[in-house]
């Protein structure tokens, strides 16, 4: 989700790469279950994976130039998010009798984005659980919360000490807990519970970066879920991603930002608000 950016001077163009829409869906990993992830085929080209302050600024242009609010483009992505879940695991594909989905929120805009993404999961069918240790003394993180907890999802007091019991309870755990202005140490309580989630077997879905990774380099040695959900445009640190789910959301990046930023960002297929990506 969004951050906010400071003072910027133009960088080189970012880096690219090849992507294209895939029909397939890529093999099995971590014992996960097997979605339809069915998207369409289209031309192949390269897209750019903005760094860092790249995309921060980009946001601070959609913020300052484009007068978007903050709560506007959180329910956006966050939409999106579930949109995407719903696509690569729908709601029959879990083994268990409910859809239980734990969505872990961080303290900034990506876990508003997980808060949004866990209002529409309950819409489209799904049963989700939040876990939100830290939450902001602000209005639009209190009414999101208010609104999760009005059509009756449930907040955990405590996350589980576990990776099995996650494994145990829930076929899905949604991790929006860091975004990609993300930088330094991981501090407790997310330490911890990066290490849980890094032990589970059921699949994780990351929310724009996965928690804990450098936004440019990743980190071989962290979480590695097997969804990415990249907003506005794959992050650079996306290449370094070997799940079986990448998917682009966030359809509200105007042509002309786009264009100034060289995103190259593929077509949308139709009216819809995600993309699967190979």
């Amino acid at each position: 989700m969004p951050k906010w950016g400071g003072g910027w001077v133009r960088a080189a163009a970012p880096p690219c790469w090849p992507w294209s829409r895939s029909a397939g869906v890529p093999g099995r990993s971590r014992g996960a279950r097997r979605g339809p992830g069915g998207a369409h085929r289209g031309p192949t080209g390269a897209r750019c994976a903005p760094r860092q302050e790249e995309a921060q600024a980009i946001d601070q242009e959609l913020f300052t130039e484009y007068k978007f609010s903050v709560d506007q483009l959180m329910e956006l992505a966050g939409l999106s998010c579930a949109t995407a879940i719903a696509k690569a695991y729908p709601p029959g594909s879990f083994t268990k009798s409910l859809p239980a989905v734990l969505v872990v929120c961080g303290p900034g805009n990506n876990g508003g984005d997980g808060l949004v993404c866990a209002r529409h999961l309950k819409m489209f069918g799904y049963e989700p659980t939040v876990y939100y240790p830290k939450r902001p003394n602000k209005p639009l993180f209190e009414g999101l919360t208010t609104q999760c907890q009005k059509m009756d999802i449930p907040f955990l007091s405590e996350f589980p000490a576990e990776a099995a019991l996650i494994d145990e309870l829930y076929g899905l755990v949604v991790d929006a807990i860091f975004g990609f202005s993300f930088t330094g140490a991981v501090r407790e309580p997310f330490g911890s519970i990066l290490n849980t989630l890094e032990r589970v077997t059921v699949p994780v879905a990351s929310i724009d970066i996965p928690s804990g990774w450098d936004v440019e380099k990743g980190k071989a040695d962290g979480l590695q879920p097997d969804m990415l959900i990249s907003l506005t445009a794959p992050k650079k640190a996306a290449r370094h991603f070997a799940g079986r789910y990448h998917f682009l959301g966030g359809r509200f990046v105007p042509a002309a930002l786009q264009k100034k930023y060289s995103l190259n960002l593929p077509p949308y297929p139709g009216t819809d608000c995600v993309l699967q990506l190979s």
